[in-house]
Protein backbone atom coordinates (compact mmCIF):
# COMPACT_ATOMS: atom_id res chain seq x y z
CA UNK A 1 0.00 0.00 0.00
CA UNK A 2 1.17 3.56 -0.76
CA UNK A 3 0.71 5.85 2.01
CA UNK A 4 2.80 9.44 2.10
CA UNK A 5 4.22 9.62 5.66
CA UNK A 6 5.42 12.93 6.76
CA UNK A 7 6.45 14.96 9.78
CA UNK A 8 4.99 17.31 12.07
CA UNK A 9 6.37 19.83 14.28
CA UNK A 10 4.28 19.39 17.85
CA UNK A 11 5.77 20.91 20.66
CA UNK A 12 9.50 19.87 21.35
CA UNK A 13 8.34 16.45 19.49
CA UNK A 14 8.44 15.44 15.38
CA UNK A 15 5.52 13.37 14.85
CA UNK A 16 5.63 11.20 11.55
CA UNK A 17 1.89 10.80 10.29
CA UNK A 18 0.16 10.04 7.35
CA UNK A 19 -2.87 12.39 5.81
CA UNK A 20 -5.22 10.41 3.42
CA UNK A 21 -8.40 10.57 1.28
CA UNK A 22 -10.83 13.74 2.01
CA UNK A 23 -14.19 14.07 3.76
CA UNK A 24 -14.99 14.21 7.35
CA UNK A 25 -11.70 13.75 9.59
CA UNK A 26 -10.76 10.00 11.92
CA UNK A 27 -8.24 10.25 14.08
CA UNK A 28 -6.10 6.86 14.69
CA UNK A 29 -4.46 6.58 17.65
CA UNK A 30 -2.22 3.27 17.93
CA UNK A 31 -1.37 1.48 21.46
CA UNK A 32 1.36 0.85 23.42
CA UNK A 33 2.93 -1.66 21.04
CA UNK A 34 3.51 -0.47 17.84
CA UNK A 35 3.17 2.63 15.69
CA UNK A 36 0.59 4.09 12.98
CA UNK A 37 1.26 0.48 10.91
CA UNK A 38 -0.81 -0.77 13.46
CA UNK A 39 -3.80 0.96 11.33
CA UNK A 40 -2.59 0.63 7.36
CA UNK A 41 -5.50 -1.71 6.74
CA UNK A 42 -7.96 0.55 8.25
CA UNK A 43 -6.83 3.38 6.53
CA UNK A 44 -6.62 1.66 2.69
CA UNK A 45 -10.76 1.50 3.27
CA UNK A 46 -11.79 4.25 5.06
CA UNK A 47 -9.40 6.81 3.13
CA UNK A 48 -11.95 6.44 0.26
CA UNK A 49 -14.69 8.20 2.41
CA UNK A 50 -12.71 10.06 5.17
CA UNK A 51 -9.78 11.96 5.58
CA UNK A 52 -7.96 9.74 7.81
CA UNK A 53 -4.59 10.67 10.10
CA UNK A 54 -2.67 8.38 11.68
CA UNK A 55 0.75 9.30 13.69
CA UNK A 56 3.21 7.78 15.58
CA UNK A 57 2.74 8.51 19.35
CA UNK A 58 5.96 10.33 20.61
CA UNK A 59 8.33 7.77 21.92
CA UNK A 60 7.00 5.17 19.62
CA UNK A 61 7.76 4.19 15.23
CA UNK A 62 9.89 7.36 13.56
CA UNK A 63 8.67 10.02 16.49
CA UNK A 64 10.40 11.48 18.74
CA UNK A 65 12.07 9.42 21.53
CA UNK A 66 13.31 10.98 25.01
CA UNK A 67 13.36 8.94 28.41
CA UNK A 68 11.29 11.25 30.14
CA UNK A 69 8.02 11.36 32.13
CA UNK A 70 4.60 11.16 29.79
CA UNK A 71 1.01 10.74 30.90
CA UNK A 72 -2.10 9.82 28.20
CA UNK A 73 -3.21 13.33 29.08
CA UNK A 74 0.59 14.28 27.09
CA UNK A 75 -0.11 12.16 24.62
CA UNK A 76 -3.56 13.71 24.14
CA UNK A 77 -2.26 17.37 23.75
CA UNK A 78 0.11 15.99 21.15
CA UNK A 79 -3.19 14.58 19.38
CA UNK A 80 -4.45 17.36 19.64
CA UNK A 81 -1.23 19.74 18.60
CA UNK A 82 -1.18 17.50 15.29
CA UNK A 83 -5.14 18.50 14.53
CA UNK A 84 -4.11 21.91 14.93
CA UNK A 85 -1.02 21.86 12.52
CA UNK A 86 -3.44 19.73 9.90
CA UNK A 87 -5.71 22.89 10.61
CA UNK A 88 -8.04 20.16 11.45
CA UNK A 89 -10.80 21.66 13.85
CA UNK A 90 -12.69 18.69 14.59
CA UNK A 91 -12.74 14.82 14.19
CA UNK A 92 -13.94 11.21 15.01
CA UNK A 93 -11.58 9.82 16.95
CA UNK A 94 -10.35 6.22 17.29
CA UNK A 95 -8.18 4.65 19.51
CA UNK A 96 -6.71 1.05 20.22
CA UNK A 97 -5.61 -0.09 24.26
CA UNK A 98 -3.65 3.09 25.11
CA UNK A 99 -5.09 5.01 22.37
CA UNK A 100 -8.46 4.83 23.82
CA UNK A 101 -7.15 6.42 26.94
CA UNK A 102 -5.34 9.06 24.47
CA UNK A 103 -8.74 9.55 22.60
CA UNK A 104 -10.70 9.57 26.41
CA UNK A 105 -8.48 12.56 27.29
CA UNK A 106 -8.67 14.28 24.03
CA UNK A 107 -12.20 14.75 24.79
CA UNK A 108 -11.95 15.89 28.44
CA UNK A 109 -9.37 18.18 27.17
CA UNK A 110 -11.35 19.71 24.51
CA UNK A 111 -14.63 18.32 23.84
CA UNK A 112 -15.86 20.25 21.16
CA UNK A 113 -13.44 18.76 19.01
CA UNK A 114 -14.27 14.88 19.98
CA UNK A 115 -16.85 14.43 17.29
CA UNK A 116 -17.41 10.51 18.43
CA UNK A 117 -15.07 7.76 19.89
CA UNK A 118 -14.61 4.06 18.88
CA UNK A 119 -12.33 2.38 21.58
CA UNK A 120 -11.16 -0.60 21.16
CA UNK A 121 -9.39 -3.45 23.96
CA UNK A 122 -9.29 -0.08 26.00
CA UNK A 123 -10.03 1.49 29.49
CA UNK A 124 -10.94 4.16 31.35
CA UNK A 125 -9.08 2.29 34.53
CA UNK A 126 -6.93 -1.17 34.30
CA UNK A 127 -8.19 -3.68 36.70
CA UNK A 128 -5.91 -5.79 38.74
CA UNK A 129 -5.57 -8.13 36.22
CA UNK A 130 -4.66 -5.37 33.67
CA UNK A 131 -2.42 -3.88 35.68
CA UNK A 132 -0.77 -7.23 36.61
CA UNK A 133 -0.04 -8.35 32.96
CA UNK A 134 1.01 -4.56 31.41
CA UNK A 135 3.34 -5.14 34.47
CA UNK A 136 4.87 -8.37 33.98
CA UNK A 137 5.52 -6.93 30.52
CA UNK A 138 7.05 -3.98 31.71
CA UNK A 139 9.31 -6.35 33.71
CA UNK A 140 10.44 -8.88 31.00
CA UNK A 141 11.98 -5.68 28.93
CA UNK A 142 13.63 -4.57 31.52
CA UNK A 143 14.93 -7.58 33.13
CA UNK A 144 16.08 -8.94 29.12
CA UNK A 145 16.69 -5.39 27.90
CA UNK A 146 15.95 -7.37 24.29
CA UNK A 147 12.58 -6.78 22.15
CA UNK A 148 12.46 -10.31 20.57
CA UNK A 149 12.84 -11.56 24.47
CA UNK A 150 9.88 -9.46 25.12
CA UNK A 151 7.66 -10.58 22.58
CA UNK A 152 7.96 -13.84 23.57
CA UNK A 153 7.01 -13.39 26.82
CA UNK A 154 4.26 -11.30 25.87
CA UNK A 155 2.72 -12.59 22.81
CA UNK A 156 0.02 -15.02 24.61
CA UNK A 157 -1.58 -12.28 26.23
CA UNK A 158 -2.60 -10.48 22.62
CA UNK A 159 -4.91 -13.31 21.14
CA UNK A 160 -7.31 -16.12 22.47
CA UNK A 161 -6.27 -19.64 23.52
CA UNK A 162 -8.15 -20.79 20.23
CA UNK A 163 -6.00 -18.36 17.86
CA UNK A 164 -2.72 -19.09 19.60
CA UNK A 165 -3.09 -22.98 19.20
CA UNK A 166 -4.74 -23.05 15.83
CA UNK A 167 -2.91 -19.96 13.80
CA UNK A 168 0.74 -20.39 14.67
CA UNK A 169 1.89 -18.90 11.61
CA UNK A 170 0.12 -15.93 12.81
CA UNK A 171 1.24 -15.66 16.13
CA UNK A 172 4.54 -16.37 15.11
CA UNK A 173 3.80 -13.08 12.72
CA UNK A 174 2.74 -11.07 15.48
CA UNK A 175 5.76 -12.45 17.86
CA UNK A 176 7.93 -11.09 15.30
CA UNK A 177 6.23 -7.60 14.56
CA UNK A 178 6.61 -6.65 18.55
CA UNK A 179 9.94 -8.33 18.99
CA UNK A 180 11.08 -6.26 15.42
CA UNK A 181 10.55 -3.35 17.26
CA UNK A 182 13.21 -0.33 17.30
CA UNK A 183 11.95 2.39 19.69
CA UNK A 184 14.18 2.83 22.83
CA UNK A 185 13.03 0.45 25.82
CA UNK A 186 12.79 3.38 28.16
CA UNK A 187 9.79 5.27 26.20
CA UNK A 188 7.63 1.37 26.11
CA UNK A 189 8.57 1.54 29.75
CA UNK A 190 7.00 5.24 30.55
CA UNK A 191 4.32 5.00 28.43
CA UNK A 192 3.41 1.43 30.18
CA UNK A 193 3.25 2.95 33.44
CA UNK A 194 1.22 6.23 31.73
CA UNK A 195 -1.33 3.18 31.67
CA UNK A 196 -1.71 1.72 34.78
CA UNK A 197 -1.60 5.13 35.85
CA UNK A 198 -4.48 6.81 33.41
CA UNK A 199 -7.81 6.75 35.51
CA UNK A 200 -10.41 8.54 33.70
CA UNK A 201 -13.61 6.66 35.76
CA UNK A 202 -14.65 9.53 37.72
CA UNK A 203 -14.49 11.70 35.05
CA UNK A 204 -16.25 9.28 32.09
CA UNK A 205 -19.91 11.14 33.21
CA UNK A 206 -18.74 14.36 31.15
CA UNK A 207 -18.11 12.50 27.77
CA UNK A 208 -21.72 13.18 25.88
CA UNK A 209 -20.13 12.07 22.65
CA UNK A 210 -21.31 9.20 20.81
CA UNK A 211 -18.54 6.05 21.56
CA UNK A 212 -18.85 2.52 20.68
CA UNK A 213 -16.65 0.18 22.43
CA UNK A 214 -15.48 -2.73 21.25
CA UNK A 215 -13.93 -5.27 23.41
CA UNK A 216 -12.64 -9.12 23.04
CA UNK A 217 -14.06 -11.53 25.49
CA UNK A 218 -10.81 -13.55 26.52
CA UNK A 219 -8.49 -9.87 26.90
CA UNK A 220 -6.89 -10.25 29.75
CA UNK A 221 -4.96 -6.52 29.46
CA UNK A 222 -8.10 -4.78 29.12
CA UNK A 223 -10.90 -7.26 30.76
CA UNK A 224 -14.65 -7.58 30.70
CA UNK A 225 -14.27 -5.82 33.89
CA UNK A 226 -12.72 -2.74 32.36
CA UNK A 227 -14.89 -3.57 29.67
CA UNK A 228 -17.76 -2.60 31.85
CA UNK A 229 -16.75 0.19 33.73
CA UNK A 230 -16.85 1.90 30.48
CA UNK A 231 -20.15 0.55 29.65
CA UNK A 232 -21.42 1.87 33.29
CA UNK A 233 -20.01 4.77 33.46
CA UNK A 234 -19.97 6.70 29.75
CA UNK A 235 -23.42 8.26 28.72
CA UNK A 236 -23.76 7.52 25.58
CA UNK A 237 -21.91 4.07 24.42
CA UNK A 238 -22.65 1.13 22.20
CA UNK A 239 -20.67 -2.09 23.86
CA UNK A 240 -19.74 -4.78 21.21
CA UNK A 241 -18.19 -7.84 22.63
CA UNK A 242 -15.54 -10.34 20.37
CA UNK A 243 -16.64 -13.73 21.53
CA UNK A 244 -13.05 -16.13 21.60
CA UNK A 245 -11.10 -13.51 20.74
CA UNK A 246 -8.46 -11.25 23.07
CA UNK A 247 -6.92 -8.03 22.75
CA UNK A 248 -5.92 -8.56 19.24
CA UNK A 249 -9.71 -8.38 18.50
CA UNK A 250 -9.03 -6.08 15.49
CA UNK A 251 -6.76 -9.10 13.51
CA UNK A 252 -8.48 -12.32 14.89
CA UNK A 253 -11.92 -11.45 13.33
CA UNK A 254 -10.64 -8.12 11.03
CA UNK A 255 -13.74 -8.52 8.81
CA UNK A 256 -16.18 -8.10 11.40
CA UNK A 257 -13.71 -5.21 13.22
CA UNK A 258 -14.05 -3.05 9.97
CA UNK A 259 -17.72 -3.42 9.47
CA UNK A 260 -18.43 -2.36 12.90
CA UNK A 261 -15.92 0.77 12.97
CA UNK A 262 -16.98 1.12 9.15
CA UNK A 263 -21.08 1.51 10.12
CA UNK A 264 -20.48 3.54 13.10
CA UNK A 265 -18.48 6.54 10.84
CA UNK A 266 -21.73 6.20 8.57
CA UNK A 267 -23.90 6.98 10.91
CA UNK A 268 -22.23 9.65 13.05
CA UNK A 269 -20.28 11.39 10.35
Amino acid sequence: MDFDLKFAPVGNYALRYLDEGSGPVVVLIHGLAGDLSAWLAQVAVLRQSYRVIAFDNRGAGHSTQVDEPVSTADLARDTLGLMDYLQIERAHVVGRSMGGAVAQQMALLAPARVLSMVLCASFARLDPLGRRVLLNMRDALEWRMNWADHARHSVQNFVSADFFNQQPERVAAIERLIGGETRLPACYIRQNTACQEHDTLPELARLHQPVLVMAGASDPICSLTATGWLGDGLPNVRTEIFENASHFFLMEQPERFQQLLSDWLVQHA
